[in-house]
C-alpha cells in the first residue's frame, strides 16, 4: 500500500516512460476501468513545439477573469510535480495527489497483469489522475497540454470543444519524424471531427498538414496571420502590446509581460481559442476582462526576472526554435547591452544548431556548463562539447558547474549589464530553486 506522499511520487516516477509500439488503446482501457472520468471534463487542447505552456496559461487567465473555475494540465513542472495538475493556477495538495494515486494503483497492477505489454506508462498514469480530479473537482473547463506530439499522446483520447497547435518545429525527432510535415501530421493528430482547430504561425509544409487534417475531419480552421491577426505596438517597460482582429472582435492596445514578439502570437493564439469557446457557449466577451486577464499572466521560466541590479532572468529555450526565438528578443529588448548567457542543454536536443545561433550574437559573453539531468538515461552535454560546437572565431567560458558559471558572471559584469541562464527547463529549474 502506499502510505505517503514521496512513495506515491516513487510509484510515478518508477513507471516506464515508452513502450515500443504507440497505442491508445491502453490508456482507453485504463480509463475505461476508471469511468471514463475524461468524458466529464470540458475544455481545450493545447499541441505545438513550443508555445504550449504560455498558451495555458493566457486561457487559463482569460477565462479566470470570467470567474470560471479553470483547470490546467501542463508539464513538465518548474518547482514541484504537483503544479503539473492545477486549479486556477493552485497546484494539487499532496493529499489528493496521494489518495488518487492509492485509488488507480490497483487498476494500475491488474493492467500490468492481464496486458502483453504491460500497464499503463509513467505519461498515461499522470493523465489518468488529472481526468479523475478533474471530473470530480467543481470545475468549469480544463485547458489540457498534450506531452509529446498528440495523435498517440495519452491525452488524445478526449474529445475537446476547442482545439490548438501552437507552433510546429523540430524537436523530440527520434519519436516524432524528422521532417516538419511528420511533425506536423503527429501534432495534427489532436484534430477532432467538427471541433474547431486554431492554429499559430506554422511553416508552409506544416499548415498545409493542418489544412488537410482539419479538412478530413470537417474541423473549423482558423490560422494566425489569416483568420486572426496580430499588429505589434512599440513596447512601454516589461512587456509587450499588440492590436488583435479575429473572431468578430477588434482589441486594440493589449499587453502581455511575456516578452518576445512569440509571446503575442502565444497570446492571440490563446485569445482566438477563447473567443471561438465563448462563440460555442454564447457567452459574451468582456473587453475589459480580457486585456487585464493578458496583462497579468505569469509563466515561470519564461524571460522570468529573478533579480533586477543586476538584471538576472530565466528563459527555457530548450530546443533549436526556442532558441532562434530567444535570440530575436535578445537582439530587439537587450541590443545595446552586455548580454551574459549561461547556456545547458540536454544531450538528446539539438545543441549544435542552438549554439551556432547564440554564438552569432555579438553582445552575449557565452559561458557553457551543464548540469544533473531528470535521469540518469538523460544527461546534459559536456561544456567541452558544447564549446567545440561555437562558430569558427567565437569563443566561450566553460565550466563544470552551474553555480561556478554563476559566480563568475556575476563578478565580472557591471549594474547595467544583463544575465540569462537558459537551455534546459529542467535546468531553470534548478537555477530557479536556487534564487527563491
Amino acid at each position: 500500500m502506499i502510505a505517503n506522499y514521496e512513495e506515491a511520487l516513487a510509484f510515478i516516477h518508477g513507471r516506464t516512460k515508452f513502450k515500443k509500439i504507440p497505442t491508445l488503446k491502453r490508456m482507453r482501457r485504463f480509463l475505461s476501468e476508471l469511468g471514463d472520468p475524461q468524458e466529464r471534463v470540458q475544455g481545450i487542447h493545447v499541441a505545438g513545439t513550443n508555445g504550449k505552456g504560455s498558451t495555458v496559461a493566457n486561457l487559463r487567465d482569460l477565462f479566470m477573469a470570467d470567474g470560471l473555475t479553470v483547470g490546467t494540465f501542463t508539464s513538465p513542472f518548474i518547482v514541484r510535480f504537483n503544479e503539473r495538475i492545477s486549479v486556477d493556477g493552485e497546484p494539487i495538495s499532496d493529499a489528493d495527489l496521494l489518495d488518487l494515486v492509492q485509488r488507480i494503483q490497483p487498476v494500475v497492477a491488474k493492467l500490468d497483469d492481464e496486458l502483453p505489454e504491460g500497464g499503463p506508462t509513467e505519461f498515461e498514469i499522470i493523465t489518468a489522475m488529472m481526468f479523475v480530479y478533474f471530473a470530480e473537482q467543481p470545475i468549469d473547463l480544463a485547458i489540457v497540454e498534450v506531452g509529446l506530439g498528440g495523435l498517440y499522446d495519452s491525452t488524445n483520447v478526449w474529445t475537446p470543444r476547442v482545439s490548438v497547435i501552437t507552433t510546429i518545429g523540430y524537436d523530440h525527432m527520434q519519436i516524432l519524424g524528422d521532417t516538419l510535415t511528420a511533425i506536423a501530421g503527429q501534432k495534427a493528430g489532436i484534430i477532432k471531427t467538427n471541433v474547431p482547430v486554431i492554429v499559430g504561425k506554422l511553416p508552409e509544409e506544416a499548415q498545409a498538414v493542418m489544412v488537410q487534417t482539419a479538412a478530413d475531419h470537417d474541423a473549423p480552421l482558423q490560422t494566425l496571420g489569416t483568420d486572426f491577426t496580430t499588429t505589434l505596438l512599440t513596447p512601454r517597460g516589461w512587456q509587450e502590446r499588440f492590436n488583435f482582429t479575429g473572431g468578430g472582435q477588434y482589441f486594440k492596445d493589449l499587453t502581455t509581460p511575456l516578452l518576445g514578439d512569440y509571446q503575442v502570437d502565444n497570446a492571440a493564439v490563446a485569445l482566438a481559442a477563447y473567443l471561438d469557446y465563448h462563440r460555442q457557449t454564447n457567452v459574451p466577451v468582456q473587453v475589459r476582462d480580457v486585456k487585464t486577464a493578458l496583462a497579468h499572466v505569469q509563466w515561470p521560466g519564461r524571460f522570468e526576472r529573478l533579480n533586477d541590479m543586476p538584471l538576472i532572468m530565466i528563459d527555457g529555450a530548450h530546443n533549436e526554435p526556442a532558441v532562434t526565438e530567444l535570440a530575436a528578443t535578445i537582439k530587439e529588448r537587450f541590443g545595446r547591452q552586455n548580454v551574459y548567457v549561461i547556456f545547458a542543454v540536454l544531450a538528446d536536443k539539438q545543441h549544435a544548431q542552438m549554439i551556432q545561433t547564440l554564438g552569432q550574437l555579438n553582445n552575449v559573453h557565452l559561458l557553457l556548463t551543464q548540469f544533473a539531468g531528470p535521469n540518469p538515461k538523460r544527461h546534459a552535454t559536456t561544456p567541452s562539447e558544447l564549446e567545440s560546437e561555437l562558430p569558427d572565431g567565437r569563443s566561450a567560458e566553460v565550466f563544470d558547474n552551474w553555480q561556478a558559471a554563476l559566480l563568475q558572471a556575476t563578478q565580472e559584469m557591471s549594474s547595467e549589464d544583463v544575465l540569462l541562464l537558459t537551455g534546459s527547463l529542467y535546468f531553470i529549474s534548478d537555477v530557479r530553486a536556487y534564487f527563491k
